[in-house]
């Protein structure tokens, strides 16, 4: 089994990617400063698989330490998202960028990277709102804007792959609920309704083990994958806001929701992605949308976001 080297391994991703990957045996290698003060990994410290490392991937001197005994390396460590990105500019651009440049420039060249970039930096796709591999890119943040440097640049590594991720939904051990599918269904379960805006706008979403899955497909079909651009979504949940509200709906029926002009999309995502590309290597998805609400609800009965609430 190899050795993989997980940046950002206690994140929401990365701790549900490093479960997976240590039952499949491999030795993992978590690289992560716990900005976010999460106990994510808890559950494996009694694998004799797992090392955790407290730190920066930033520092070139960490990074080229881990990277010399790393058969693969999953690079996730980042500030994710649009809005994090306007919030701490340089800090995304030190870690989201500058710190995978560095990366790659101490990879050797029969070290593989499999990366996850986003397929947010196709804004609006094209006039039918349709996006493949070869669509042009439109990025608008910075976040989707320095993922397009990022794919460039890695893509000239020998032994790369890189996965356009669609919004990720989900439960996990370092749970997110801003993403949006998350978020509706949080504010379904407590609020019982949600003021849309661009209630029409599309995007593409993925269950966050159905990522882990085509890290996982990667390293067990990597010769057929090296060099190539790969999206990764839900090829039957390429819905609008308004459409998502209805799915949860049908499972939370005194949820209700208006569309309003309250808010702009910071990258006008309004699109519908393919992902035949990586289904034609025998990938396939395997949580549904609506089991993912269904997941959701399930697991808001024992979350409430009320740090600065008392009740």
């Amino acid at each position: 089994m190899a050795k993989i080297l997980l940046t950002g391994g206690a994140g929401y991703l990365g701790s549900t990617l490093c479960q997976h990957l240590l039952r499949l045996n491999h030795r993992v290698v978590v690289l992560d400063n716990f900005m976010f003060g999460q106990n994510s990994l808890a559950h494996l410290c009694n694998d004799p698989n797992l090392e955790i490392v407290n730190g920066d991937v930033r520092s070139k001197d960490i990074i080229k330490k881990l990277l010399k005994t790393s058969d693969i390396i999953i690079p996730l460590a980042a500030l994710v998202g649009a809005p994090l990105c306007a919030k701490d500019p340089v800090g995304a651009t030190s870690t989201n960028r500058d710190a995978i440049f560095t990366m790659l420039e101490i990879l050797g060249k029969d070290q593989i990277v499999l990366m996850p970039t986003t397929n947010s930096a196709y804004g609006s796709g094209d006039e039918n709102n349709y996006c493949t591999e070869e669509s042009p890119l439109n990025p608008i943040s910075l976040y989707a804007k320095e993922k397009v440097e990022v794919e460039k640049r890695l893509l000239e590594h020998p032994n790369a792959v890189s996965f356009r991720l669609a919004t990720v939904f989900g439960m996990s051990p370092r749970m997110r609920i801003d993403l949006l599918v998350n978020d509706f269904t949080y504010r379904a379960v407590n609020d019982r309704f949600i003021v849309l805006f661009e209630s029409k706008f599309k995007r593409n979403y993925i269950h966050v083990i159905d990522v882990t899955r085509a890290f996982i497909h990667a390293i067990d079909n990597f010769a057929i994958m090296k060099g190539e651009i790969f999206n990764v979504g839900l090829s039957d949940a390429n819905v609008s806001k308004a459409e998502l509200c209805e799915r949860i709906k049908l499972q939370l029926p005194e949820f209700t929701y208006i569309d309003a002009p309250v808010g702009k999309d910071p990258d006008q995502r309004n699109y519908i992605v393919s992902n035949k590309k990586i289904e034609k290597t025998g990938y396939q998805t395997k949580y549904s949308l609506d089991a993912g609400i269904a997941e959701l609800i399930k697991g808001y009965a024992g979350i409430k976001n009320s740090k600065y609430g008392n009740i």
